[in-house]
């Protein structure tokens, strides 16, 4: 196969990949032109790869090695993508497009302190973890979307990683908490009485506290949205369609759970795959109109 034939293989099997794995991602990359969209597919695919060595059953000491693993393999580019098809594709769109591929260090050192099972005691240390883990996705899609104010709109971009993360946090409550994990910060939980302690599979807090914790941090959330959202005017039609329609289906889930907050006790909420494209569709008809 020649040099170009792999390029297209290893965009292809990123784009496999963003279908599989990218269960809201895929609503709003689909809107893209197809170089944009094959791009953001190859960031989506080495994030999902970073992502799931930090989520991995493997002992914590081989997930910090894999994790600087990769870490490494990225500061290699493009030798370290001789044989690894996604990394092939992820240095192709950084070649042609400006995707800050330093940003991928932020993601890691994120999912390392995962591993580390690192809890906040701050809104500002939980916040350094959203602009790793989420705001860095946010930078990273930038670059490949492209604006006439790149500093003003990094920002934005970050903020609007920070308000689907959060919303990420509360949707997941319960299951983080099953795993082990709180990524609410200490401060919060101290405010409104809580520990997050669990009593069979729901919280042992009382329910009233409980969902005034809740809808504090929805409120939180709902506050980073309407900062990052202004990243939408800075961007080209298509690519402001993808981004609402991303943002769109999470700052629909934020709703319900500011609506309902003991419903994250029961369930790990989403919205239905019809939910999730009508989103999709308003966004579009929306920004192209």
């Amino acid at each position: 196969m020649s040099a170009a034939g792999d390029v297209e293989a290893a965009y292809r099997r990123c784009e496999e990949i963003t279908r599989r794995e990218a269960r809201n991602f895929s609503y709003g990359i689909r809107l893209l032109p197809p170089d944009r969209r094959r791009a953001l597919s190859a960031v989506y695919a080495t994030a999902r790869r970073i992502d799931d060595i930090g989520d991995g059953d493997l002992p914590p000491d081989e997930r910090l090695a894999r994790l600087d693993a990769i870490r490494g393999a990225l500061h290699r580019l493009p030798d370290a993508a001789a044989d690894d098809p996604v990394l092939l594709a992820l240095h192709d769109a950084a070649r042609r497009l400006p995707i800050p591929l330093p940003a991928f260090d932020e993601l890691i050192d994120g999912c390392a302190a995962d591993v580390r099972g690192t809890t906040y005691a701050t809104i500002d240390d939980l916040l350094w973890y959203c602009r790793c883990v989420a705001g860095s996705i946010g930078r990273l899609s930038l670059g490949v979307f492209g604006t006439g104010t790149p500093g003003r709109a990094a920002e934005l971009a970050d903020a609007l990683g920070v308000a689907l993360q959060l919303t990420n946090i509360l949707r997941d409550l319960r299951e983080d908490r099953l795993a082990g994990r709180v990524y609410l910060p200490k401060d919060d939980l101290d405010r409104f009485g809580c520990n997050l302690e669990l009593d069979g599979d729901g919280f042992a807090d009382p329910p009233s506290r409980f969902a005034e914790l809740v809808r504090f941090e929805a409120e939180r959330a709902e506050q980073w949205y309407e900062t990052g959202l202004r990243l939408l005017p800075m961007l080209d039609a298509r690519s402001a369609a993808c981004t609402a329609a991303m943002a769109g289906i999470y700052h629909r889930l934020l709703a319900r759970i500011a609506d309902d907050p003991m419903a994250v006790t029961r369930t790990r909420l989403s919205l239905s795959p019809r939910a999730k494209a009508m989103v999709a569709v308003r966004a579009l008809v929306r920004r192209t109109a």
